[in-house]
């Protein structure tokens, strides 16, 4: 009896171990990105999706210079404004960092 009781419980166990382990690997933990300095010099080629996109091409500056590579363009967009809800939504574009006015995104292109 005893031990009908303890396979239980172990088959239990495992019944339930993947759920938890998955559960817990959907769970991260925020990255802070944000620079709370006054926001750097920028340097804007273009509007992004189109001439008047608030988002915009970024081109290299002292602050990108790290962000930037020759596989991804360098697209800011006004922190919270509607234009970079439809980046994100359109492109899935992750934030790569922001400035106290601006969130940054690397979009790949290759």
């Amino acid at each position: 009896m005893t031990t009908t009781i303890r396979m239980k419980q172990l088959m239990a166990c495992f019944a339930v171990l993947p759920a938890a382990l998955f559960v817990a690997g959907c769970i991260g933990t925020p990255v802070e990105v944000a620079v709370s300095e006054p926001d750097p010099d920028l340097t804007f080629v273009r509007g992004y999706r189109s001439p008047s996109d608030a988002c915009q091409l970024v081109g290299e500056s002292a602050f990108t210079i790290d962000l930037l590579d020759d596989t991804s363009d360098l697209v800011a967009c006004p922190t919270g404004s509607s234009a970079m809800e439809t980046l994100m939504a359109e492109t899935g574009a992750q934030i790569v960092t922001q400035t106290n006015s601006f969130t940054f995104f690397s979009l790949t292109y290759r």
